[in-house]
């Protein structure tokens, strides 16, 4: 498996948390996407606070950042897992509350299917959350095999997402 790939690709992360000091918690993760090897922070959407989807408890910080990478798809991962388990990230059960989430959404335009990953990541497209904070940073971005992620931003108007001042 190669360790970079060819040349810089376009990454979207989306960030979230719900428990201890989400905005801190956000902020550290900005910083530490900038500091990543091989990486390159190219814009960081504003906050947004929402309800949980899927699941209970506080409401949750969101934003979404792009990065270009030379890491390949799976070494980016590796690394959003080591920024979320310096934060304190433990993975209890599906949509458990969190200190920090670091979702890789879009890889370029590449299918990514295997047992660890998948991008597109697979509801990003059912996620206020998500689509908000991403058109911020990229409005004409395409979802691959789903066309442009603005599209789908009407299916999510049902779900709470409040600007953060």
């Amino acid at each position: 498996m190669s360790t970079q790939s060819a040349s810089p690709v376009l990454a979207c992360i989306g960030l979230g948390a719900n428990l201890g000091d989400a905005r801190a918690a956000l902020n550290a993760a900005r910083d530490a996407l900038g500091q990543m090897p091989a990486t390159t922070l190219v814009a960081m959407s504003p906050l947004y606070r929402s309800a949980p989807v899927d699941a209970t408890g506080l409401d949750y910080l969101n934003a979404v950042a792009l990065v270009s990478t030379e890491l390949d798809a799976h070494q980016l991962l590796h690394a959003l897992q080591a920024i979320e388990l310096r934060h304190g990230r433990e993975r209890s059960h599906r949509n458990a509350p969190r200190t920090l989430d670091l979702d890789l959404l879009l890889y370029g335009d590449e299918v990514i299917r295997t047992d660890d990953l998948t991008v597109p990541h697979p509801r990003m497209h059912e996620r206020a959350f998500v689509l908000r904070p991403l058109l911020d940073v990229a409005p004409d971005i395409r979802i691959p095999e789903l066309g442009p992620a603005r599209d789908w931003l009407a299916h999510v108007a049902d779900q709470r997402i409040d600007a953060c001042p």
